[in-house]
């Protein structure tokens, strides 16, 4: 044998030497790679039936919201009803004070008048009490003058 063949036998073994190191790494790889194909497998078989419920849920949300949307259509119509009798009460609001006022105006007056009456007939009363009573102790004063000028 030469020396080519015994480098070429010398590189076969180091080569089948290194396809039996790599070879356990490779295998243990295997199975790592076939437990997460197990672990896909299972994910997939699980999923199917999951995105089934949420399919129905999704369903049964799409429902209730049609539902509340019909509840806010007829509480909007309802709404708009309350505006107009809210705008109609405001007419009906501005309109008598309007009256009030128109009422108030229309009666004031006279009533001003009356009560300025009233004010100086009670004056005028008192004042001639006053001026009786002043004109009867006057009197008696006189009287009393008088007396004692008699007297003395």
């Amino acid at each position: 044998m030469s020396g080519g063949e015994i480098a070429a036998l010398v590189a076969a073994g180091a080569f089948l030497m290194l396809v039996l190191v790599l070879a356990v790494p490779i295998l243990r790889l295997r199975h790592t790679v076939d437990a997460a194909t197990r672990a896909i497998n299972e994910v997939n078989e699980r999923t199917g039936p999951l995105l089934g419920n949420v399919n129905t849920t999704i369903g049964n949300v799409n429902t209730a919201l049609e539902q509340v949307h019909t509840s806010l259509d007829g509480v909007n119509l309802q709404l708009a009803k309350i505006d107009t009798m809210t705008a109609h009460a405001q007419n009906v609001t501005a309109n008598v004070a309007n009256l009030a006022t128109v009422v108030s105006a229309a009666a004031a007056n006279p009533l001003v008048k009356v009560a300025s009456f009233g004010y100086g007939l009670r004056k005028a009363a008192s004042a001639r009490r006053r001026a009786d009573t002043e004109r009867e102790v006057r009197t008696e004063l006189k009287q009393r003058r008088r007396a004692r000028r008699r007297d003395r």
